[in-house]
């Protein structure tokens, strides 16, 4: 779970959305979003599945520090 916010930015950034556009997704404010990304913010299930709805992502890919996030390269983690 140490990485979910790194996955978070990632993903954010791959569907070139703003703080502010995923945030009203997620809804919750932009400034919370930025708290996950940077690892200050843990997110509860509700928000992992979320994340994981809008992105089409497993859950275990978003928790799991091992697992990689798919279509990248692999220095992005």
């Amino acid at each position: 779970m140490n990485r979910f916010g790194e996955k978070l930015r990632t993903l954010r950034n791959r569907r070139g959305l703003t703080l502010r556009q995923l945030g009203e997704m997620l809804e919750v404010d932009h400034s919370y979003v930025a708290r996950l990304e940077k690892g200050e913010k843990i997110p509860n299930v509700a928000m992992v599945l979320k994340v994981s709805r809008i992105f089409a992502v497993s859950t275990d890919v978003l928790i799991k520090d091992e697992l990689e996030l798919e279509g990248g390269s692999q220095n992005e983690f």
